[in-house]
């Protein structure tokens, strides 16, 4: 059995970390399957990511709802978690965000992808979830189980989606695949928007993009601890 307390800190520093490294800003989120209870997940009561403490973090069920009683505003998007978690028996951890980095592709619909070893993590085809297929306009606000399973449907067994005019969303198989998959996937969409002002571009190649993805947990576990470091 996992401590609780281990992985409830464990998801405060991805809040941290994902805030200092500019993937997170006032908004966004990250959330953790519970280690011991498959069926809920732990995610910050509504927070900017750079706030959050433990005292934060509550459980919820796959139907996004608390377990308990909130006693503080929650993330209106917490059904973006509780639906990828549904489909998604293998992910972990997900993070929602709005990078800089990575909202000119939301917005111009222009596909993202790879084009340096650790942006091999973000796979080699990144969809775009569209949410007017579904709902027409709206707020573009993932607001209940629907939406999130529309999302969730669009993601499929992808690394992440994009979200049109909206943002993105990551998932991983723990925080730290996760946290490094949604960093180095922010930094491969800086890359590649100042690549294309110099040309066309050409992609890792399949090849590449499964070798690459490869990356040792060891590697992941030593960018955590710089990144974790920065905010202790």
């Amino acid at each position: 059995m996992t401590e609780p307390r281990t992985v409830v800190q464990q998801l405060v520093t991805a809040n941290l970390i994902l805030a200092n490294e500019g993937v997170l800003d006032a908004f966004g989120h990250v959330s953790v399957r519970d280690p011991d209870q498959p069926n809920q997940f732990l995610l910050s009561t509504s927070k900017a990511p750079e706030l959050v403490v433990a005292q934060d973090i509550i459980s919820y069920g796959l139907d996004s709802e608390p377990v308990a009683p909130p006693t503080a505003a929650l993330y209106a998007e917490r059904y973006i978690h509780g639906e990828i978690y549904r489909a998604r028996p293998d992910v972990l951890a997900i993070c929602h965000h709005h990078s800089p980095a990575v909202l000119p592709f939301c917005v111009a619909g222009k596909p993202l992808v790879p084009v340096y070893q650790h942006g091999a993590m973000m796979g080699a085809h990144v969809p775009l979830w569209d949410s007017r297929d579904d709902f027409g306009d709206t707020n573009l606000l993932v607001v209940n189980s629907e939406q999130g399973a529309s999302l969730a449907r669009s993601l499929g067994d992808a690394k992440m989606v994009l979200m049109r005019h909206h943002g993105a969303t990551v998932v991983g198989a723990d925080l730290q695949e996760l946290v490094f998959r949604a960093v180095t996937a922010c930094k491969n969409a800086e890359f590649l928007y100042r690549a294309l002002a110099l040309g066309a571009v050409e992609g890792l190649t399949a090849g590449e993009v499964e070798k690459a993805a490869r990356v040792p947990p060891m590697a992941m576990a030593r960018a955590w601890q710089l990144w974790a470091g920065r905010v202790a």
